[in-house]
């Protein structure tokens, strides 16, 4: 009989917050989530990770962005 190794899942841990957003903004993302067939969560973590990686780090210390 063949043993198997045990199967490793890793829980992410998810913070609740909220924010406000522009309701164009909110209409567009629910758009891009019915096209791509995701939740507005994922889409939301998405574009929060591109941001962060993509952020301009040179101005760190501008308050604009």
């Amino acid at each position: 009989m063949a043993s198997f190794r045990k199967l490793k899942i890793e829980k992410e841990e998810y913070v609740n917050r909220t924010f406000r957003l522009n309701t164009k903004l909110v209409e567009e993302m629910y758009k891009v989530c019915e096209k791509k067939s995701i939740s507005l969560n994922k889409l939301v973590d998405v574009c929060i990770c591109y941001a962060l990686e993509n952020l301009d780090r040179d101005n760190e210390n501008e308050s604009e962005l």
